[in-house]
Formats: structure tokens, C-alpha cells, sequence
């Protein structure tokens, strides 16, 4: 018998797959709900999307104080660059919605579509990271956060402290997952010798 390819479904998963159960416990109330937020987070994908693309144009938004707006109109007055990729290691790295570095002030700001607060632990460890991956110490510059979220904006300026100890676990988990993948390999070499 030759099967269907179905060459337009390889790489995909469905919403109600096999490889993920957990959907036949859902009354229809929680199939509603589990929809409704995956339509959120592709429209929250959507949104930081035209804001990039906005951002990038230098295209401001009309004045207001709805989130995508402020957002927008701040990165264009601030020089920002959006969706900065951060790096630190292939075990720790991030995208950061908006960034600039000018005068030593380390400016981050994030825009926030869900209905769960955002967090500031996020900010700061873009702020961590951008400290490792271009050599700034955090007691030498100021740092701006930013999280722009239910038509509102929340600052924060982050202790230098505050980002050491971020870099500092960082720099920890970093050695350990990577003295992890050397004890494995070396495990998995000792299993293949004769």
C-alpha cells in the first residue's frame, strides 16, 4: 500500500496530536481556553513583528498611550534596535525587543501582548548578557528597563549588583552544563570502546 506523504504536514504538530495526549482530558470549556491562548500568542507574534518592522522604518505611531504605540514611538526616540539577538553561549542567549547603547546607558525595553505581567528578571538578563557578549562591567554604566504592557509602562533601573549576580550564575550554569556535556560524551566514548 503506498501512503499519503502529506509533505505540507512534515514538521508540524497538530493541536490535538498523538505525541501529546494530554488533550483527551479536556472538557470543551479547556479546549476554549487552551485555543484561545495559542490565537494570543500567535497575535502577540503578529504585533512584535509590525513593531520591528515599524521600529525599523523609523514609521512612529500616532500618539497614545496603548502599549504598541508607546513602545514604537520610544524605540524610534531613543535610537533603539529591535529584536537584538543577545549571546552569551549556545546554552544561554536571547532576543531583546528593543536595545540601544549610548553614552554608557544600556537601554531595554519589552513589549508585553499576554495577560500575565511581565517580568523584570527577563530585562535583566538581557542586561547580563549584553554586559558579557560586549565586555561592559554593570558598576561602569547605567541601565534603563522598560516593559511596556496594558497600556502602561513599568521602569526600572537595576542595581549594578543585580547584574553581576545575574552574569555571575550565568557564567556558573554555563561550566556546568557544558562539564555535563563532557562527562556524557565522554561516558557515551567509554560505551562504544571494545
Amino acid at each position: 500500500m503506498n501512503l499519503n506523504p502529506h509533505w505540507e504536514l512534515r514538521g508540524k504538530h497538530a493541536l490535538l496530536s498523538p505525541s501529546q495526549p494530554s488533550w483527551l482530558n479536556y472538557s470543551e470549556e479547556k479546549m476554549q481556553n487552551v485555543y484561545s491562548n495559542i490565537q494570543a500568542v500567535e497575535l502577540g507574534t503578529r504585533k512584535h513583528a509590525l513593531a520591528a518592522e515599524l521600529i525599523s522604518l523609523n514609521e512612529k505611531m500616532p500618539r497614545s498611550k496603548r502599549s504598541l504605540c508607546a513602545y514604537v514611538n520610544d524605540a524610534i526616540g531613543y535610537r533603539m534596535t529591535p529584536e537584538q539577538p543577545l549571546y552569551y553561549s549556545s546554552n544561554c542567549f536571547g532576543t531583546a525587543d528593543a536595545i540601544s547603547f549610548e553614552n554608557n546607558l544600556l537601554r531595554i525595553h519589552d513589549l508585553k501582548t499576554g495577560s500575565h505581567p511581565g517580568k523584570m528578571e527577563q530585562l535583566k538578563i538581557y542586561a547580563a548578557l549584553f554586559c558579557l557578549e560586549y565586555g561592559f562591567r554593570p558598576i561602569d554604566i547605567s541601565i534603563e528597563l522598560r516593559i511596556y504592557q496594558f497600556d502602561d509602562v513599568t521602569v526600572e533601573n537595576p542595581s549594578y549588583e543585580e547584574i553581576e549576580n545575574i552574569m555571575a550564575k550565568i557564567i556558573l550554569l554555563d561550566n556546568v552544563i557544558e562539564n555535563s556535556k563532557s562527562t556524557s560524551r565522554g561516558k557515551a566514548w567509554t560505551k562504544l570502546k571494545p
